[in-house]
């Protein structure tokens, strides 16, 4: 087997030096995925008009409801995956990694079929107006034809990532942001297709990325080297993989539920508002930026030093790593807060579309430190073989709470604003859960192997 490079371990070295260097890919490779997001709906609204913006606005709930189970499997793999490089397992890495790969392959295929069938009966639920609904359709359907495309990039991402090369995925979705704006130009602006177009613009991007990430696999001649013979379930790496992973696709898919719920409140304001809301969220997904980076940094960091039975610079990460996140965040807030009335109007010039996207903004920015807060203990948790906490916290606070909450309060408010302040009164809540959790968990001392019984998993 292989030796691996060490100059790819976090669990050596400076802990910010080494924190930086690998979060800050991360960082800039979610910029580049926002940027081409919103691409997407500025060319939509720019081109196409505000029906076909709120149809397009309105997406990422649903996406995410159908994508973020086999993502978020794919996230806890990725833990499992950094222990045993921690560890310098090197069998059993390889084993973990052709068991995620083999997983992927089959999700992304489910995926396809259940969002291909399901589309308009999930747009019904969400009570989509028969004004957009029409654009709605044409656009997810599109997008799930090539969903396996964006499960396999995100494997080939997390197998990259968790053995501690954040830079090679920065360099390949960068290149699919790019490949994407100039489609979604040429498909919409130049020949007037509709948004569908916008939907295979993004399916041919996401194959170029998926196909980058594992060509860089496959030719490496690392221990996490991918061959395509090796690629098949192992039943005790397969139970380990599960049982890191499902709680953070179970996870994501309640909370992607719970959004789809809050979203279809926001569609019984109407068109302006889906546009104005979805313009909004366009805009929020760049205060995401310091907080997934760090989040996923985290998750790896602390796997990794867990790996390597090296708890001091677990407790030194986790720190610096809380810090400069929640730091981050809370800048970007600020900003957003300041310019929203010109970062919304980039996207609609319709009054109501940028006040409804204004005003969503004013009442959210100022809080997004709690968001970063929380997701950063998210992330601790995971890497220390915990995943069932946050899923157990965000699924309570950030699911059940925010959807009764909304639906009580609505029931005798009947005002968009109650749904706006859903998000800092639960970002409150989750934040001071996470804290006393944090403040009695011990760091589990493995080192010398990854277990083999998952007990520590």
């Amino acid at each position: 087997m292989a030796q691996q490079n060490k100059s790819n371990s976090l669990t050596e070295g400076s802990v910010a030096r080494g924190m930086l260097l690998f979060a800050i890919p991360i960082f800039i490779s979610n910029l580049f995925q926002q940027l081409y997001n919103a691409a997407d709906s500025l060319i939509v609204g720019n081109f196409l008009g505000g029906e076909a913006l709120a149809a397009v606005g309105s997406s990422g709930s649903l996406i995410f409801l159908l994508t973020g189970f086999v993502n978020g499997v794919a996230l806890g793999a990725g833990v499992l995956i950094a222990r045993y490089f921690g560890a310098k397992d090197w069998e059993s890495l390889e084993k973990a990694i052709h068991t995620t790969v083999a997983l992927g392959l089959a999700a992304g295929a489910v995926l396809t079929v259940v969002g291909v069938i399901l589309t308009p009966q999930i747009l019904h639920w969400m009570g989509t107006p028969e004004d957009v609904i029409g654009n709605s359709v044409a656009y997810f359907r599109t997008y799930f034809l090539g969903s396996i495309a964006v499960v396999m990039y995100n494997v080939g991402a997390s197998i990259l990532q968790s053995v501690g090369n954040s830079r090679s995925p920065m360099k390949y979705l960068i290149a699919a942001s790019l490949i994407n704006i100039v489609l979604d130009l040429l498909f919409i602006g130049v020949l007037g297709y509709g948004v569908a177009a916008a939907a295979f613009a993004t399916i041919i991007s996401q194959s170029v990325s998926a196909i980058l990430a594992f060509s860089k696999l496959m030719r490496s001649k690392e221990a996490w080297a991918v061959s395509w013979r090796k690629v098949r379930f192992d039943g005790p790496m397969l139970h380990g993989v599960i049982l890191q992973g499902l709680p953070s696709g179970i996870q994501n898919s309640v909370i992607s539920l719970a959004n789809v719920i809050v979203q279809a409140n926001i569609n019984s304001f109407g068109a302006l508002a889906m546009a104005g809301c979805g313009s909004y969220s366009k805009v929020e997904g760049f205060a995401f930026l310091p907080v997934t980076c760090f989040s996923m940094a985290l998750a790896t960091f602390v796997s990794q030093n867990v790996g390597a039975g090296k708890p001091d610079r677990v407790h030194k990460g986790m720190r610096f790593g809380v810090i400069c996140s929640i730091t981050l965040a809370e800048c970007v807030g600020v900003a957003v807060y300041l310019l929203a009335p010109w970062l919304i109007g980039a996207f609609s010039s319709e009054a109501d579309v940028v006040a409804f996207g204004v005003r969503q903004a004013h009442t959210i920015a100022l809080f997004y430190f709690l968001l970063a807060f929380s997701h950063c203990c998210a992330g601790i948790l995971r890497g220390l073989g915990r995943p069932i906490v946050p899923m157990a916290v965000m699924l309570a606070v950030w699911c059940a709470l925010r959807i009764t909450y909304i639906t009580v309060t609505l029931h005798f408010i009947h005002d968009i604003g109650v749904i706006f302040w859903a998000y800092p009164l639960t970002w409150s809540i989750s934040s001071l859960m996470f804290l006393h959790y944090l403040r009695h968990c011990t760091i589990p001392r493995v080192g010398g192997g990854a277990p083999h019984d998952m007990k520590d998993v």
